[in-house]
């Protein structure tokens, strides 16, 4: 299973973000969307999971929950928009991969059994950080992550 993580687009859906989730089955949104627009061109690629994060006001995005807990595959991911709010042991619950937004850093690490991902932001350039989005193959209990620093 390929999915797409992607995280702090602001309202910006590059079109080089779009190229890289092509072919994805699903993508993960981590949070601060931007608006409802983003959440449906991402729709015209894969079924989107999303949450909402510290800029996604309005109704559109008091709709979005806190946090979602996805199977892939049998491997369960938890999304939250940042990790400081977490509210449970990911080893204790089972989780396999808790994915987070808000730092615009992209970056992963195994801790304790749990690959703790960060796609990064695609959306506005933050300070000198990279634009970037993330994909995980998850095959037979497995998870691969990846981070794609895209040229814009």
């Amino acid at each position: 299973m390929l999915l797409g993580v992607i995280s702090d687009t602001h309202g910006l859906l590059r079109p080089e973000a779009v190229q890289a989730l092509r072919g994805v089955e699903r993508i993960i949104h981590a949070g601060d969307v931007g608006g409802p627009e983003v959440l449906a061109a991402l729709e015209a690629i894969a079924p989107v999971v999303a949450v909402r994060g510290n800029n996604d006001r309005g109704p559109w995005g008091q709709a979005l929950p806190h946090t979602r807990t996805v199977d892939a595959g049998g491997s369960l991911i938890y999304v939250i928009h940042d990790v400081a709010e977490l509210d449970l042991d990911p080893a204790a619950a089972g989780i396999r991969v808790v994915i987070a937004g808000h730092s615009h850093r992209p970056g992963q690490q195994e801790r304790d059994g749990v690959l703790w991902f960060n796609p990064g932001s695609a959306g506005p350039r933050r300070f000198k950080l990279p634009i970037a989005l993330g994909r995980l193959v998850v095959e037979r209990g497995v998870v691969r992550a990846e981070i794609v620093t895209l040229t814009v």
